[in-house]
């Protein structure tokens, strides 16, 4: 089980890997609000627990392992943002810092729970894909 520092860290690195193409770790350290330093250190863990791959000045890059939990890491907190939107009503503005706080505790049978409710669904109120 990663902690929620770990869990934020990869989320977004799949966030910046969809938009930009690419992660520079600049990017990174901005989207989480976070110095560089704290990007470089967190960078070397991810890399030594084979998620990354990380060298000094180079870009970041996902392992396949590390992918693939950054994107279910990245599924579930669209599904979050999807079940506060569609279902509690909750305004849009407030969403995505709602479904933050929640991604953290919802345990796996929750969320395939959740996806059952909300009938499966492809997108998140933003229009982002949401893997299966």
């Amino acid at each position: 089980m990663f902690t929620a520092n770990r869990e934020d860290y990869l989320r977004g690195l799949y966030i910046l890997e969809e938009e930009k193409g690419e992660i520079k770790s600049i990017d990174l350290a901005h989207y989480l609000d976070v110095s560089k330093p704290s990007v470089s250190e967190m960078a070397k863990e991810l890399n030594k627990e084979g998620l990354i791959s990380y060298k000094k000045y180079s870009k970041l890059r996902f392992t396949s392992k590390g992918r693939r939990i950054a994107q279910k890491l990245t599924s579930k907190h669209r599904l979050i943002e999807l079940f506060l939107k569609k279902i509690l009503k909750i305004n849009s503005k407030n969403i995505h810092h709602e479904a933050h706080r929640l991604e953290h505790a919802f345990s796996d049978e929750s969320i395939t729970k959740l996806r059952r409710l909300l009938g499966n669904p492809k997108k998140d109120p933003h229009g982002k894909p949401i893997s299966q």
